[in-house]
């Protein structure tokens, strides 16, 4: 036993010689596969050493000291390494799967997520965030979804780039204006449904307020619509009609130019933890600017974040948003409810009116545990939330005909730092079925 402990000891006085004279050549960390670290090559370095005898148990017993003492070497420069990932401005994040909806069948889905900070040095400043939402149903007909949602902030936070950027090219579902419209008619392909090509540009520049955390700033909307193979009930509706439509078809656009207000102090827009967000926009829509109609736009958008506890990721969520259509607005942009942002477990359309309301509160939940095994690293990144929520929905805030309550859950992934994927599941009580939705980023 004495023996195999004697050549274990002078195998190690070979590797720290070779190990000194490796750092005189390079004034850096060297790893096993560089300097090759076997019993032979050792061996065969030290030629004084080759009347030491090993038998076949003992060689592989040194090796694997060898490699695990060669391996160590490398500690510094792994270090290195993390330290280079973790400093790293650029960060890209992809997740993706099947899914399955009514609407559009069998589909695969597709969540990116970009974040960066426009000025590296600047860690006061708050990551940069785009994430990018791809769908590509097989429906007929087959049909894909693009939607983006980003939060740019520029040097000192003087500057925001936010608002909406969507391309479709789908088959959607039109249920007509109004509740009772929307809640009865019969949901077929040949009744509601029509193949659509959309297009909205939807960006906000928001300037800071001197110091403060107001902001101020102008607001655009192109939004481009082209409707193919409406359904029986889409050529009877009478704001179908109005608007142009024909069996062959419609082609909608409209441009609206408008102001933005928004309060901010959220310590990060895309996943809170404390502060509040309370921001107006005003939207004008004119023929002048090479629209169709003459109509007006105003969105309130209230959210409010408590941390419930200090030490662990736990927060109570919630949000109030109301929007109201003035003039003659085409149906295509009447206030709706709906989709993975707002009032979930509802179709993204049905319910369109030219007012709609919408509270919804959200438990957010990850678990806080220990990371000392790979297992543990990987819970450490899942949690879970849950919400309830109404939606009120009529000719104006007051006189309202609808109301439409929600309640869901769904699973987090947290793919960056303080940057989620979701997976969630809304329950229509009105409708009496659930939706499922895949996103970056909370959906408030």
């Amino acid at each position: 036993m004495q023996k195999i402990y004697i050549k274990i000891f002078t195998t190690i006085i070979l590797l720290f010689s070779i190990n000194i004279q490796a750092q005189e050549l390079r004034n850096d960390t060297i790893s096993c596969n560089e300097l090759s670290l076997t019993l032979d090559s050792l061996l065969t370095q030290y030629p004084d050493s080759a009347n030491i005898r090993y038998s076949d148990e003992e060689i592989a017993k040194i090796n694997k000291i060898l490699d695990a003492l060669s391996t160590g070497v490398d500690i510094e420069s792994n270090k290195k390494k993390k330290k280079e990932k973790k400093d790293k401005n650029f960060k890209f994040s992809i997740l993706g799967g099947p899914g399955y909806s009514p609407d559009y069948g069998f589909s695969i889905g597709l969540s990116t997520l970009m974040t960066f900070r426009a000025v590296k040095s600047d860690t006061s400043l708050q990551r940069s965030v785009i994430p990018l939402n791809f769908t590509m149903s097989f429906g007929k007909p087959l049909g894909f979804t693009l939607i983006s949602k980003p939060y740019i902030y520029f040097k000192d936070d003087k500057i925001r780039l936010q608002g909406l950027y969507e391309y479709k090219h789908t088959g959607e579902n039109y249920y007509g204006v109004g509740y009772s419209l929307n809640h009865n008619i019969e949901r077929k392909k040949e009744v509601t449904g029509y193949n659509a090509d959309l297009l909205q540009i939807n960006p906000v520049l928001l300037f800071r307020i001197k110091k403060s955390a107001s902001y101020i700033g102008p607001i655009a909307d192109l939004y481009y619509e082209k409707i193919k193979n409406p359904g029986s009930y889409v050529i009877s509706d009478p704001f179908y009609i109005k608007q142009g439509g024909t069996a062959e078809g419609l082609t909608d656009i409209n441009i609206g130019l408008g102001l933005a207000y928004s309060y901010d102090t959220r310590d990060i827009a895309a996943n809170a933890y404390k502060g509040m967000l309370f921001e107006a926009r005003a939207l004008f829509y004119s023929k002048y600017f090479g629209g169709e109609y003459n109509f007006g736009s105003i969105t309130i958008d209230y959210r409010q974040y408590y941390k419930v506890s200090k030490t662990h990721r736990r927060v109570l969520a919630w949000n109030i948003l109301a929007k109201t259509k003035i003039g003659n607005t085409p149906f295509s942009q009447q206030a709706i409810v709906g989709g993975p942002f707002n009032l979930r477990g509802y179709y993204l359309g049905q319910y369109r009116d030219h007012t709609a309301v919408t509270a919804e509160i959200e438990w957010r939940h990850m678990w806080d545990i220990a990371t000392d095994t790979k297992f543990k690293r990987l819970l450490h990144r899942l949690g879970y939330a849950a919400w309830a929520g109404c939606g009120f929905m009529g000719e104006n805030i007051i006189k309202y005909n609808a109301v439409l309550p929600n309640i869901g859950g769904g699973l987090r992934v947290e793919v960056q730092k303080r940057m989620n994927f979701r997976v969630d599941a809304g329950y229509s009580f009105a409708d009496k079925h659930a939706l499922f939705y895949f996103n970056m980023t909370e959906a408030f």
